[in-house]
């Protein structure tokens, strides 16, 4: 692992989230590798290759799409955070536009869901959720809706995989959490919403709720490993669990916190080491 260079903004706001561009890199080279193992276990129990057709809601900067390329699958990505699009853009579709480029190797979109999966508008197969619930309250209440909308495009019998944080006792990450929702609440009254442990039941209550059958689940080791503390707050931050902390209190004092949680996962040789477990429930339409 080697630090990855950001721009310092040293005259932004302390009492708002960084900017969106540097949290979207901060996410693409930083974070958004850990749930590596994640997407290579549910492709290797699915069998994802050349036949298989995915729509990847809440894409991100396009990492899951990108492993499932270069297993042969046509790719779809759905995501509302521009930045990070504009980021799995560059990395699936470098030749965009250009004379000779492949056509309809990926197709990426921040304006609502595609028409089908391809050039022939065939339905998906495949569509993955791997934005983990299961940390906060309500934190899935977004999803059954995406789920309802994007099941239409979906071939009879498709599979849909939900992904969540695993048991609290078997993510190291689960304090640092807890922080995110002890500043958050430290100026106005507790109210739901903040972290909570997993509850056992998370995915299958989603699958019902959008109408979807479980058809299997397993865990998946998913550690979190950074190059040096620094990089573990740019990191941690840059999911977005943090952004209630900061507009609660401010940057600064998120960031000293999250440093100081770390402090019992660093290594003697400065690296930052957090075991975690994940889950995933196959389901079928």
């Amino acid at each position: 692992m080697t630090p990855t260079l950001v721009r310092n903004h040293r005259d932004a706001d302390l009492s708002a989230p960084a900017d969106a561009g540097t949290r979207a890199r901060d996410w693409a080279e930083i974070q958004e590798r850990m749930l590596a193992p994640l997407y290579e276990a549910v492709y290797d129990r699915l069998e994802v290759g050349p036949a298989t057709r995915m729509l990847s809601l809440g894409c991100g900067s396009g990492l899951a799409m990108l492993v499932a390329a270069a297993r042969g699958a046509h790719v779809t990505g759905v995501d509302s955070d521009r930045e990070r699009l504009a980021l799995a853009r560059a990395r699936l579709l470098p030749d965009e536009g250009a004379e000779g480029a492949p056509a309809h190797r990926a197709r990426l979109h921040d304006d609502g869901l595609p028409a089908g999966a391809g050039a022939d508008g065939a339905p998906y197969d495949l569509i993955t959720v791997f934005e983990p619930i299961g940390c906060a309250a309500g934190d899935s209440e977004g999803l059954v809706p995406a789920l309802e909308s994007a099941l239409p495009l979906a071939a009879r019998g498709a599979t849909v995989v939900l992904t969540g944080w695993g048991p609290p006792e078997r993510c190291a990450t689960a304090p640092v959490l807890r922080v995110a929702a002890r500043l958050a609440e430290s100026t106005r009254p507790p109210r739901p919403g903040g972290w909570r442990p997993t509850l056992r039941d998370d995915l299958e209550d989603v699958a019902a709720r959008a109408g979807l059958k479980p058809d299997g689940s397993g865990r998946v080791s998913c550690p979190f490993g950074y190059a040096d503390p620094d990089s573990a707050v740019r990191g941690l931050l840059s999911t977005g669990l943090f952004d209630a902390a900061v507009r609660a209190t401010d940057r600064s004092q998120v960031e000293k916190e999250v440093a100081e949680a770390l402090h019992p996962y660093r290594r003697p040789d400065g690296t930052v080491w957090m075991p975690n477990v994940f889950r995933y429930l196959v389901c079928t339409t």
